[in-house]
């Protein structure tokens, strides 16, 4: 899941807002301006009942972040640095740049999540109780007791054993204990994952058919997400398994074609390097050290009149919105940064220089190998 856009960085990890974003955050605010509060509390102004909400719907995604930003410190006291976290239409998620190298650690990682949900409702729940016996207005006190009731609820979500929620990395966690084989406790996680989320989406179109609720198809929607998710966990998981210490020189292509820093877009369009056909291409300064990457897509933005006075290094992605790694890096630690487009491209450094370039279809071509090779000495060939 990508960014829409970017709110700023919290302990230098990126923190992103997924356009759905918008649409739960109306969907919060409306419920509980129409809905909640204002049967609770009759004969309010229009206007406060909005107003609670929308504060309520931003402290409830201030609780998101705080949930995964409590992953994000755990993983980084257990060797696991992290991407970013992404704010989204079902909460929220931070992306790891490896995995937790023990099941201890992975049970660290994954069970701080719900615990600091389940802190944060005890927080809410307490802060409801006294503000009503501090005599605060009841609007006040049921947003509060909103907020305590939601937290409480995403724990208890959180905990299902089903992956990708956090549960189901705990009983990954467990499994991977119990047979010390972490690419089955991953098939196992991510089993339960597709049935629980079958269960829900069966279950929501039986309400929603049966009652006419809607709730029945968010239900069913969430079920759906489960599968999708679950499905795609359990396929990176076999890519890991068979990529499994296998290092970035293996799969990247060697000595890339590149652009001079101080190369015109117009020299560079009508040069030799557009005949390749490429999507991206390094930008390489001095010493043949990458400063970027530059895509065709960004040279061709560029109007025809200016492309004589612009250089490449003015549209290339900057080196610090590339990925960048070394070739001895392992090529499945990799994988979940990886994505695609060709503004995504990995570049491979050695020593300060460009050694290659990396890019998913290099890593399919890798798989297919490997696996052809996998089945000929099984075969016996």
């Amino acid at each position: 899941m990508r960014a829409t856009f970017g709110l700023g960085r919290i302990a230098g990890v990126r923190i992103g807002v997924h356009w759905s974003v918008l649409l739960i955050f109306g969907l919060i605010a409306f419920g509980l301006a129409q809905g909640r509060l204002a049967e609770a509390y009759p004969d309010r102004p229009v206007a406060v009942y909005w107003v609670a909400g929308f504060l309520a719907a931003i402290v409830f995604f201030a609780s998101l972040l705080a949930h995964e930003l409590a992953h994000t410190v755990v993983a980084r006291r257990n060797g696991v640095d992290v991407e970013d976290i992404v704010l989204w239409l079902l909460g929220g998620a931070a992306r790891l740049k490896s995995e937790a190298s023990t099941p201890a650690a992975e049970l660290r990682i994954a069970g701080v999540g719900p615990l600091v949900s389940l802190l944060l409702g005890g927080v809410f729940a307490l802060g409801a109780w006294l503000l009503a016996l501090a005599s605060t207005p009841g609007l006040v006190v049921e947003v509060v007791a909103w907020l305590a009731a939601i937290n409480v609820l995403l724990a208890v979500f959180n905990a299902v054993p089903a992956a990708p929620l956090d549960g189901g990395r705990l009983l990954r966690a467990f499994l991977w204990w119990r047979t010390g084989d972490r690419l089955k406790a991953t098939a196992g996680a991510t089993a339960a994952g597709r049935s629980f989320g079958w269960l829900l989406m069966l279950g929501g179109l039986v309400l929603f058919l049966g009652s006419g609720s809607f709730g029945g198809l968010w239900l069913a929607l969430v079920g759906w997400f489960l599968i999708a998710a679950a499905t795609a966990e359990g396929r990176q998981a076999q890519l890991r398994g068979v990529l499994g210490g296998v290092p970035v020189r293996d799969a990247m292509t060697a000595d890339p074609v590149t652009a001079p820093a101080g190369l015109t877009v117009a020299d560079f369009l009508a040069g030799p390097s557009y005949r390749y056909r490429h999507s991206a291409f390094p930008v390489i300064g001095e010493e043949e050290t990458p400063v970027g990457l530059l895509t065709l897509e960004g040279a061709r933005r560029v109007p025809w009149e200016s492309a004589e006075a612009v250089t490449v290094d003015e549209v290339m992605v900057p080196l610090s919105k590339t990925t960048v790694v070394a070739p001895q890096d392992p090529l499945a630690d990799l994988l979940p940064r990886m994505e695609p487009g060709a503004e995504n491209r990995v570049l491979v450094v050695d020593g300060g220089r460009l050694a290659g370039i990396l890019t998913l279809s290099d890593v399919s071509r890798t798989v297919t190998w490997l696996m052809n090779f996998a089945r000929e000495r099984r075969e016996g060939r």
